[in-house]
């Protein structure tokens, strides 16, 4: 019950008060929803993936996690495609269909989350943590590789509906996101601290404004969205992300031999909501935004509950020695 009320009172509660502010800000003010996306996508994830992949220490078993995300992300892959087959999606709905089951959360809810999950009991000993700088850097790459992945793959997958392949390609080469994942490996081998530079702390900002942005940002959004809550593929985009990924993270637990901590936090990290950031790329592509929208907020408000289970399942199957 501890575990379902922090989510609630330190997840979920303040993401909606800042969708709502969003929301009310959409309906009172003629504010461009393009504009916003924009300052996300250029500005506030590049510095997000580069300060979080700059700043983390990553041992070689890490790689087991990278594996493990990129697995996880082809398995659901396929998973969409055959339920897109099955209901005769076009194009560009299934696009939008796929990008709301591959991308999650790891950001504002993971990151959280997984910081609660090993420092309190029964992880919390004698006033450590001793397991929480493992879990962290774990979810540090899960969230490295997932937002690369958004930011390449769900901009192409958003965008090829509306125009031709190679257009998508070129929108997908414009990100700068990709950039900063090269530019922090290879600053991570040069012998000079860039924390210690001026330029650090104006990436900081950014990356601490990312998360209120987005969730105002996906407000705005939806003030201009008409909702349709009997759309059962929004549910089952739901069902997808919350519940069946996990599953399948299982499977793919268990093919790279993840143990205790590590693997918990895969399959915890695997069954996070939808990532706000698939409502924004809708929206910056023109590409079904209000089901985008819809998704988001549906996985947001069920995965409140759905997590409790989650982290009691990866606690009882993969215990820390």
């Amino acid at each position: 019950m501890s575990v379902f009320l922090y989510i609630l009172n330190h997840n979920i509660i303040p993401i909606l008060v800042l969708v709502i502010l969003g929301y009310l800000l959409g309906k009172k003010f003629e504010l461009s929803i393009y504009t916003l996306s924009k300052l996300n996508f250029f500005i506030f994830v590049p510095a997000f993936i580069f300060v979080n992949l700059y700043t983390t220490s990553i041992p070689q078993d890490m790689l087991k996690v990278v594996a493990a995300v990129i697995l996880l992300l082809l398995l659901n892959m396929i998973m969409v495609l055959i339920y897109a087959k099955i209901r005769g999606f076009h194009e560009g709905y299934k696009n939008a269909f796929t990008n709301s089951v591959l991308f999650a959360n790891t950001g504002n809810i993971g990151v959280p989350l997984i910081t609660l999950v090993f420092s309190s009991p029964p992880f919390f000993v004698n006033g450590t943590a001793p397991y929480l700088a493992l879990a962290l850097t774990a979810q540090v790459m899960v969230l490295v590789v997932q937002d690369t992945a958004m930011n390449t793959l769900g901009f192409f997958y958003a965008s090829k509906a509306n125009t031709h392949w190679k257009n998508s390609v070129l929108k997908v080469l414009k990100m700068p996101a990709i950039y900063c994942v090269l530019l922090a490996v290879i600053l991570k081998s040069v012998p000079y601290d860039i924390t210690l530079s001026p330029v650090w702390p104006a990436l900081e900002y950014a990356k601490n404004a990312l998360v209120s942005v987005a969730l105002i940002t996906l407000g705005v959004q939806l003030s201009m969205t008409t909702f349709a809550l009997k759309n059962p593929d929004a549910y089952m985009s739901a069902l997808m992300r919350l519940l069946v990924s996990p599953v399948l993270a299982l499977f793919v637990i268990h093919m790279l031999d993840l143990q205790g901590v590590v693997a918990q936090v895969v399959m915890i990290t695997a069954a996070l909501p939808t990532a706000v950031n698939t409502a924004l790329i809708a929206v910056e592509c023109d590409n079904y935004p209000d089901f985008a929208s819809q998704a988001v907020m549906i996985s947001t408000f069920l995965g409140a509950l759905s997590l409790v289970l989650i982290i009691f399942l990866a606690r009882l199957l993969f215990p820390v020695v």
